[in-house]
């Protein structure tokens, strides 16, 4: 399939009326992707943090070496959610899937287009034989943990993140 090509891989009825259509993202989403981004970071009370430009986004995803994979949901033709991921490796249980985001517009929540999105991500995970799925989760967003723990997903405590910026590596 090539970046500009629609693949349909499902299509749900939608809680209301129409339906959703779950498929793999193509560079032409990157834009709406992006606003995306930027209403995830709205809610998570972080939107400074989103410093990646829409040209470096494409590139990390449809250039010579993508890094990261996605799903889209759509609804008439509008991309309402996605989840986004890559390959991480773990020296202790091998290849596993790294769910960066997901999300689902404010306004279509509570139609399962979250449930449709995860569970295609829970069926790439099987196709490809990684070893199991994990993500980040912030500790105050309790209707993502009730989601989470309907899959019977483990939220592991006593974890901290660490990270270095890019200004931090460039004056190291």
């Amino acid at each position: 399939m090539n970046n500009t090509e629609n693949k349909i891989e499902s299509q749900q009825p939608l809680q209301g009326a129409g339906e959703v259509i779950i498929r793999e993202a193509i560079q032409a989403d990157c834009p709406r992707l992006m606003e995306l981004v930027h209403e995830l970071a709205l809610y998570e009370k972080a939107p400074e943090e989103v410093t990646v430009t829409l040209q470096h986004f494409e590139e990390a995803g449809f250039g010579p070496n993508p890094v990261w994979k996605a799903f889209v949901a759509e609804v008439d033709g509008v991309v309402v959610g996605f989840a986004v991921y890559y390959i991480r490796y773990s020296t202790w249980k091998g290849s596993r899937m790294y769910l960066e985001d997901l999300i689902v517009t404010e306004d279509m929540r509570g139609k399962k287009i979250g449930k449709l999105l995860f569970d295609r991500l829970i069926r790439e995970a099987k196709e490809r034989g990684f070893s199991g799925m994990v993500w980040q989760v912030l500790d105050w967003n309790e209707p993502a943990i009730n989601f989470y723990n309907k899959y019977g997903a483990s939220i592991e405590a006593g974890w901290l993140n660490a990270s270095l910026s890019r200004e931090q590596l460039l004056n190291y």
